[in-house]
């Protein structure tokens, strides 16, 4: 059974802006290709208050840039469980909001068990410094937090910030401890290019010492301070984390996941993509094991691309959702994955531990994209979502492409459940639509292809399904809505 579909994003807060010089930065960039996409909502994240599960908050980038990052961040608050919203501007993140950088993205939140909201986001300047020719723009990860479920927030709290164009901190995440409020985690990816790379690019064609280690960072006092950033792993040369996320079991054990994707000296056999996770069992403080972490998928994404015309879309492939169940410790992964189209196209995988990140079941596919459609690109699913009710549901989200026609590309957005023996694709069921309409997926913005979202959102309340996420709607290239999903 599903409640109705709720339009949460409205008018840009930002239309008006002038701080960020939107024609400036369109202006510097060499290849005249740059350009916003004004009153566009995209890769939206969401979270329940545990003090008052009417208080739902959905956090999101705010008018996409082509090249990277958004104009700012917006948050959706909810107070009546999803039946209306009110947009407030997350304040200090961007130049629109008050803020010292121009662009804004990775937007994620978490709630504290005493129901203080916790937020973490990636602030930059997209432009490398004006004498380096190559490299990142200045880069900071900003967290701040709210007392009133997402009404108002304090001034951020600078993690790590970095000016030197061979840095870029990415894609980063947050979790608060649900034993324990004064405890909140933040991990993130922070990628190293040489020196040689950003003062001469072109002679540099090859950066052999280019890395991505996996970072973290806490605080523990309720995010009035932070600790500063430390490296959890490191996995060495041409080889990088992306995509980390943090769960906290029943015994409050941490486990830290990550895409590690290691490059010519791998050691995990064939195959770059990894789904790979560290323990800790002192709340941060030390990280296991010791040496290389615990593989426990390969992850085999092709990438989607509209199933008539091929374009591409950026859907987040190299990257994955991960849930944990808060009375058993199973722990749940999916991600988009070709293998069961015999490397054709991606369709959601599934997988599950029962030991603690131990030892992991054969993937599944899980998704219930119709298999007789004479166009086979239209079994695509992509952009997996996972999350847990209450009663130990199991419940993934995803888009895929079966309704699409000779108009368009038409995409629509689904939820599958299951409620025991997880690990067999037979308990996989009670798929519903959460999409009202197919939409049009060739009006998204574009951001080194159609753009949605690296990401999308879903969370729990008792024993239904919150889902947040964006599609095109009206004449707005990407807006954000809400769908609740119960048994």
């Amino acid at each position: 059974m599903t409640g109705a579909l709720v339009q949460v994003s409205g008018p840009s807060p930002f239309a008006s802006c002038t701080a960020d010089d939107v024609a400036g930065q369109i202006a510097r960039d060499p290849t005249g290709q740059r350009k916003v996409s004004l009153n566009t909502e995209v890769e939206p994240w969401v979270d329940v208050n545990p003090t008052n599960p009417k208080n739902i908050v959905a956090f999101w980038q705010q008018d996409r840039w082509s090249d990277g990052g958004s104009r700012g961040l917006v948050a959706g608050v909810s107070r009546d469980g999803g039946a209306s919203w009110t947009s407030v501007v997350i304040p200090g993140i961007s130049h629109c909001s008050g803020g010292r950088f121009p662009r804004a993205t990775d937007p994620w939140l978490s709630f504290a068990p005493d129901g203080t909201l916790h937020q973490l986001s990636l602030a930059l300047d997209i432009d490398p410094p004006a004498n380096r020719p190559g490299g990142f723009g200045r880069n900071a990860l900003l967290v701040s937090r709210s007392s009133n479920g997402g009404l108002t927030w304090t001034a951020p709290i600078t993690i790590i910030e970095d000016e030197n164009p061979r840095f870029l901190n990415d894609k980063q995440s947050i979790t608060a401890d649900p034993t324990d409020p004064h405890l909140v985690y933040a991990v993130w990816d922070r990628l190293k290019s040489s020196t040689g790379n950003i003062i001469n690019p072109e002679r540099v064609p090859g950066d052999l010492s280019f890395k991505g280690a996996a970072m973290f960072s806490r605080t523990t006092d309720g995010g009035a301070t932070w600790e500063p950033a430390r490296v959890l792993y490191d996995p060495g040369a041409i080889s990088q984390t992306i995509g980390n996320q943090l769960l906290v079991l029943p015994n409050a054990t941490l486990v830290a996941f990550f895409d590690e994707i290691l490059g010519v000296r791998n050691s995990a056999g064939p195959g770059p993509f990894n789904l790979s996770l560290k323990r800790s069992f002192d709340k941060g403080v030390t990280w296991l094991p010791a040496g290389p972490p615990i593989r426990t998928n390969k992850l085999l994404p092709l990438g989607t691309v509209t199933p008539d015309d091929n374009r591409a879309i950026r859907d987040g492939g190299l990257l994955f959702d991960v849930a944990v169940d808060p009375a058993t410790g199973n722990l749940y992964a999916v991600w988009q994955d070709s293998r069961f189209s015999g490397f054709r196209f991606d369709e959601v995988a599934f997988s599950m531990s029962t030991d603690g990140g131990l030892t992991w079941s054969t993937p599944i596919k899980v998704n219930l994209t119709p298999t007789g459609l004479t166009n086979p690109l239209r079994r695509q699913a992509f952009l997996p979502s996972v999350a847990v009710t209450d009663d130990g549901t199991v419940v993934v989200t995803y888009y895929d492409f079966r309704n699409d026609g000779n108009s368009g590309e038409l995409a629509d957005y689904f939820a599958v459940h299951c409620h025991a023996a997880c690990a067999s694709r037979s308990s996989w069921g009670n798929e519903v639509r959460l999409t009202d309409t197919s939409f049009d997926i060739l009006k998204a913005p574009v951001a080194r292809g159609l753009f949605l979202g690296d990401y999308v959102g879903l969370a729990t309340s008792g024993q239904d399904a919150l889902a947040v996420f964006t599609q095109p709607h009206g004449t707005d290239g990407s807006s954000v809505f809400f769908r609740r999903a119960g048994p």
